[in-house]
């Protein structure tokens, strides 16, 4: 009687004592559940069970047991699928550009951008550094642009050694604007924003402020709005503003645009 039923009558169903592979459950794979003959592609997942439609729209869920269903007729156990891992998302430089992982800055080149001081190349470095550094132009801090004319002919620019200068308080009929002016070399570009001072140029929102405080004519500005702000003196200043910047964002856009038209200009590749 023994060797009718075989040598092992409580082994169970041979379906779950073969050794079968396992395959992931990607969606419109099309299988077949070994137990009730339903054949379908992969759907979804409910519950724990794997879902599946069959041609007629049908759709029915089955758990995922070991050998359970039936792959170009050959007994699998379905898996769920590993998630896809995100794509990670591209870090930006502070300027809003996309960040290239792995490129050393450049050797400098001979094309420069010209600021007007020191805070003004502070600002810069903080927001466009990387991207120069990639491109390989050098910021340099000017003592005031009084002498622009002649510190531009003694620069020399040309077609492979371009100029650019950042001006402050560039507007119509202001002294600044005479000034550039008398630079009229089509290798150098002079650009500017409305602001009296490149302070001005953060958003007040960046300090915690509604606005910059209105300094009466006469009075040098930089100190009257440290007395306004309640700052013991424009370096202490300087240092709470620079630290309030982290992006493009804690800047007023003309200084944005300005910049960005400068470095377009300087990385101009010269014609061979």
């Amino acid at each position: 009687m023994g060797r009718m039923y075989g040598d092992d009558v409580l082994a169970g169903d041979w379906r779950r004592r073969r050794v079968v592979p396992e395959v992931p459950a990607e969606a419109d794979l099309v299988v077949e559940d070994a137990d009730s003959g339903f054949c379908g592609a992969v759907v979804g997942f409910e519950s724990g069970a794997v879902v599946l439609e069959d041609r007629h729209g049908r759709r029915r869920n089955f758990p995922l047991l070991p050998a359970a269903f039936l792959l170009d007729g050959q007994p699998v156990t379905l898996r769920r699928p590993a998630p896809s891992a995100a794509p990670a998302p591209r870090r930006r430089t502070a300027s809003g550009s996309v960040a290239v992982a792995g490129v050393p800055a450049q050797v400098a080149k001979a094309s420069r951008i010209w600021v007007e001081g020191v805070h003004d190349a502070a600002l810069v470095e903080r927001i466009w550094g990387d991207d120069l550094r990639i491109e390989g132009v050098v910021v340099e801090p000017l003592d005031g642009i009084d002498e622009l004319a002649q510190r531009v002919r003694e620069f020399g620019p040309g077609p492979g050694r371009r100029l650019g200068v950042l001006v402050d308080h560039l507007v119509p009929g202001s002294k600044e604007s005479r000034i550039v002016a008398a630079v009229t070399s089509p290798n150098v570009l002079v650009t500017g924003h409305p602001y009296v001072d490149v302070w001005q140029a953060v958003k007040p929102s960046a300090l915690g402020i509604r606005a910059w405080p209105v300094v009466p004519p006469g009075r040098p500005w930089k100190e009257g709005v440290c007395a306004a702000l309640g700052v013991a003196e424009p370096a202490e200043m300087w240092r709470r503003i620079l630290a309030r910047v982290d992006s493009f964002h804690d800047v007023e856009t003309p200084l944005i645009n300005a910049m960005e038209r400068l470095i377009d200009f300087v990385t101009v590749p010269s014609a061979p």
